[in-house]
């Protein structure tokens, strides 16, 4: 069907994205929510107050994903061309989460713009750990475009780069290093030490996605109405100021793309962080919110046509 398996894993990738876009999230039985129902189990047995605890507990979990993909790549190759696509299909569809970030980023926009602040705080943990409780209107519409724009590399951009990578194995592998890292890598008391280790590996497995991502708002800036040197000179001057190495790259040329001004005081539950000034002009409106959005979806088409395209070419029938 496929002719040789040389393209077995762009048309895996490609029906994992479509998967993606039309059957999105479950609300139950998705195997991210599985692993990280089992990574909280296995914690409350690894859990030490230091950074080699930390890094044994992403270790095991990281390694036992990888090996199972490996393990289903392998037996999928075995049985055909067939059974290598809906394998790469089905882990890739694992891997991202593109469409449900855009649905909820929409959503927020949709609760604010009805001055419905109480139903945006409580939808909001669903894009960001911040704390809802103590933002304002604009405090919400600031964390959701940022959120948005962090996560378009996250869930969407960085799956797809290791699925062309590696595979079955390595997209798996990612999402379980970014799952831990939204669930232990932070600077709360508990997670200090114990998360360094998943919060270094995921600064790692998203570097190169980050860049890929702001390169790909420079040349969607246009259709969301907004401006490709924006978000060039906002990626340049401001996003090595941003505390975290790839965060800063994307919001910065969000800012820029969309002439807004992000950063500022960031309220988590642990602590209250002062984060630089990304971009320049106003503060983001519910209009650039869902601006925001719309760039975030031509992001991830561009990123999927590239992907493929990229995969497809460099396949040689291993």
């Amino acid at each position: 069907m496929f002719g040789t398996t040389r393209h077995a894993r762009a048309v895996g990738m490609l029906a994992g994205y479509l998967a993606d876009r039309v059957l999105t999230d479950p609300q139950v039985g998705h195997p991210v929510a599985g692993f990280g129902a089992a990574a909280a189990a296995m914690e409350r047995l690894t859990y030490r107050d230091t950074r080699i605890g930390g890094a044994a507990h992403v270790g095991v979990l990281v390694g036992a994903v990888s090996v199972s993909g490996a393990l289903l790549h392998r037996h999928a190759r075995r049985r055909g061309p067939l059974w290598s696509v809906t394998a790469t299909a089905v882990a890739t569809w694992i891997a991202l989460g593109g469409t449900s970030l855009a649905r909820t980023g929409r959503a927020v926009g949709d609760l604010l713009s009805r001055d419905d602040l109480e139903g945006a705080r409580r939808l909001l943990p669903s894009l960001c750990g911040r704390d809802p409780a103590r933002l304002d209107a604009a405090g919400l519409t600031r964390a959701a475009v940022e959120s948005v724009a962090e996560n378009t590399s996250d869930a969407h951009v960085a799956p797809l780069l290791w699925a062309t990578a590696g595979g079955v194995p390595m997209v798996l592998g990612y999402r379980a290093v970014n799952t831990l890292d939204a669930m232990i890598g932070h600077r709360s008391p508990r997670y200090a030490r114990f998360g360094w280790a998943a919060a270094r590996l995921d600064d790692a497995a998203n570097y190169a996605a980050a860049r890929v991502t702001a390169a790909l708002v420079v040349v969607c800036a246009p259709i969301a109405g907004g401006s490709p040197s924006g978000a060039v000179r906002a990626w340049r001057r401001d996003a090595a100021r941003h505390p975290s190495p790839n965060a800063g790259v994307v919001e910065a040329a969000f800012a820029g793309a969309l002439g807004v001004r992000l950063g500022g005081p960031t309220a988590y539950q642990y602590e209250l962080q002062i984060r630089p000034t990304l971009g320049d002009g106003v503060p983001p409106s519910v209009a650039d919110l869902r601006r925001a959005v719309r760039l975030s979806r031509a992001v991830q088409a561009a990123a999927t046509v590239l992907c493929v395209a990229v995969s497809a070419a460099a396949r040689t029938g291993r």
